[in-house]
């Protein structure tokens, strides 16, 4: 059980010492909110929040499946807890369909108790391999539930849904973020997801593996645009689910190619086999993002690619002088 001081506005993090946790827990403190961070170090790690220090950031190692007691008021809870990669769900499958569904609802649960807002971090993935492009939130999606992906596309879609049933019977204040891929630092070199795995292997002049012949399309978003997205959500009263992404799409061959022009590289490009279930396009419509919040993302990619490798190479230096 963690105790807070009472008049300052506190937020609850799950996943808080994930790629994409940890910079949401910078970003809160750094606009004055105590934070807790919550994660059971599954795909976490204690070296994205280690930097942080102060009475304001406390951190709680907690497998969120289980009930949690915090004796002091939220304000708001952001619900990012999860396996997010392709290799951590396959790997982790039953964590990854409990976290969204135990997990979600013992979180859900604390915010009610709370009166807290609560944000569910939702995915794009949740569109699967869409019939509609660009995706906006209107649409169902095209989702194979017993494919290979499927534990953590359903694990959203129901986590989704029971946030929807918690604010409608229960009158919680939530909303739901439909989250596009991301970058930036802190990401796992071997995470699987094509920007990591592209960038060690350009800045190691390593062949680039791109799956299929490439035409597969994404956009990436890169990850201090995505943190401000959130809170911008979390701040405002919309309840329905907002995409937060970047609109530029590119085919995964392309990205292959900017990311050997931005880190100087000698690497060559190969082919491989598709995985299964591999979405063909990704391309969020973030309409609803620029009406309802103001938001849409400033950092380009090729900006945003320079400061992800200054940071791999810091951290490569650091590591090297341990």
């Amino acid at each position: 059980m963690l105790v807070y001081h009472p008049n300052v506005a506190t937020a609850l993090v799950t996943g808080g010492a994930g790629f994409l946790g940890s910079h949401l827990c910078d970003f809160l403190v750094g606009n004055g909110y105590r934070v807790l961070c919550v994660d059971n170090l599954d795909t976490g790690s204690l070296a994205n929040i280690d930097h942080i220090r102060g009475e304001d950031f406390r951190f709680l190692n907690h497998d969120l499946t289980s009930h949690v007691e915090i004796d002091e008021r939220l304000d708001v809870v952001f619900h990012l807890a999860s396996p997010a990669s392709p290799i951590d769900y396959q790997r982790l499958p039953l964590q990854t369909l409990k976290v969204g569904s135990y997990g979600t609802h013992n979180t859900l649960g604390l915010a009610k108790n709370k009166r807290a807002r609560f944000l569910l971090a939702s995915t794009s993935e949740i569109y699967g391999d869409p019939l509609m492009h660009p995706q906006s939130e209107s649409y169902w999606g095209n989702v194979n539930p017993i494919g290979p992906r499927g534990v953590y596309d359903e694990a959203k879609r129901y986590a989704e849904a029971m946030t929807m049933a918690y604010h409608r019977q229960q009158g919680l204040d939530t909303c739901i973020a439909r989250i596009f891929n991301t970058y930036g630092p802190r990401m796992r070199p071997h995470d699987g997801r094509a920007i990591p795995t592209f960038l060690r292997q350009a800045l190691a002049s390593k062949p680039l593996t791109v799956f299929g012949d490439g035409s597969q399309t994404r956009s990436f978003c890169y990850v201090d645009d995505l943190v401000r997205g959130l809170y911008l959500l979390a701040e405002s009263g919309e309840h329905l689910p907002v995409n937060l992404g970047s609109p530029v799409e590119m085919s995964l061959l392309e990205l292959a190619q900017t990311v050997i022009r931005v880190g100087g590289s000698s690497s060559e490009i190969v082919f491989e086999a598709l995985p299964v279930d591999d979405p063909q396009v990704r391309q969020p419509d973030i309409t609803r993002a620029r009406q309802i919040l103001g938001w849409q993302p400033e950092v380009s990619l090729e900006d945003g690619l320079r400061r992800t490798i200054a940071a791999y190479s810091h951290s490569a230096v650091d590591s090297a002088s341990v």
